[in-house]
């Protein structure tokens, strides 16, 4: 769908940033640049919107994808919904949105550019690392009371996020996923102790994995299958 950009509001004239002496200075104007610069996160809003829905819908994401220089498949537009804690996959509200990009401090589409690489260092690091992975799988359920992402969907989840710091053990995993015939789908659990998993136990060998540690019965059954076909 074309989007009308004409809508758009002018750049301030002025090129000077906001700061914190803004926000609390006296003078009569200042609350009005804060406003300029919020509007112009609106603005950017309002090209991808689906009107009716006052919300960035699948449609607009491939534009805004498309403006952005990345796939909608990109593992850094996931990114971009963690860090807008987007509820709905394939939609952008007007809230999430400004949530996101005032964290980024971001107001305009080259501004995004270049934070993306900042955003993916931010979450390859352990510490955020483990709450973006939990939020991967949480943003799949697509339906209500909907508990587990079918198999599919998983492996692609898999080499999307865990796949470029556990290559060799994502490799092996969801070519056994994709395999066995025992689970169909699988749950957040399940999908929380591929990563235990990936990060605990010394790979390919296995030497240190231990059955009785309370592990979910389907890496039982993938370390059992590992040690049968002998895969490293």
């Amino acid at each position: 769908m074309p989007r009308a950009t004409s809508k758009r509001k002018a750049p301030p004239s002025t090129s000077a940033s906001v700061t914190s002496s803004d926000v609390v200075s006296t003078r009569p104007d200042a609350g009005k640049r804060g406003k300029k610069d919020v509007d112009k996160i609106g603005d950017l809003f309002d090209v991808y919107v689906n009107k009716s829905l006052d919300m960035i819908d699948p449609e607009g994401i491939v534009s805004f994808c498309s403006h952005l220089g990345v796939d909608h498949t990109d593992v850094r537009i996931l990114m971009l919904a963690w860090k807008m804690k987007a509820e709905k996959q394939g939609y952008f509200s007007r809230e999430e949105w400004r949530r996101g990009l005032k964290d980024l401090n971001t107001d305009t589409i080259a501004k995004l550019k270049k934070a993306l690489p900042g955003l993916e260092k931010e979450l390859m690091a352990t510490p955020k690392f483990e709450d973006f992975y939990a939020f991967a799988f949480q943003y799949c359920l697509t339906e209500d009371r909907q508990k587990s992402v079918d198999i599919e969907t998983v492996c692609e989840l898999l080499n999307l996020v865990l796949g470029p710091k556990y290559r060799s053990q994502v490799d092996i995993l969801t070519k056994y996923l994709k395999v066995q015939s025992e689970y169909r789908a699988l749950n957040a659990d399940q999908w929380r102790h591929f990563y235990r998993f990936c990060k605990e136990i010394s790979f390919p060998d296995l030497e240190d994995y231990d059955s009785d540690q309370a592990w979910p019965v389907i890496i039982d059954n993938f370390v059992e299958w590992m040690k049968e076909n002998k895969q490293s």
